[in-house]
């Protein structure tokens, strides 16, 4: 994962707090909910200059940071990312 997307991910997760964001890191229990996920994919889409497909709009997607770091990446994204590996 990279900063960028840390730094992204960080304001839709209420209970984040001094929590390190890490791959394994729950979106859901952190307080990303249904309408946050559609704001959040918009951010992802501009920031990274990806459309995640249809297939990848889902639960599983968006459960963990390293779940949606991945799909990010297999999207292709911009130059910026490096393997979600």
């Amino acid at each position: 994962m990279d900063t960028r997307f840390t730094d992204l991910l960080a304001p839709f997760l209420k209970y984040l707090g001094d929590q390190e964001l890490t791959e394994a890191s729950d979106l859901r229990k952190l307080g990303l909910d249904s309408m946050q996920s559609i704001e959040l994919l918009f951010a992802i889409e501009d920031t990274f200059d990806v459309s995640l497909p249809d297939e990848d709009l889902n639960d599983a997607t968006f459960a963990t940071a390293g779940t949606l770091w991945k799909a990010i990446a297999a999207a292709g994204g911009d130059e910026g990312l490096v393997d979600a590996a």
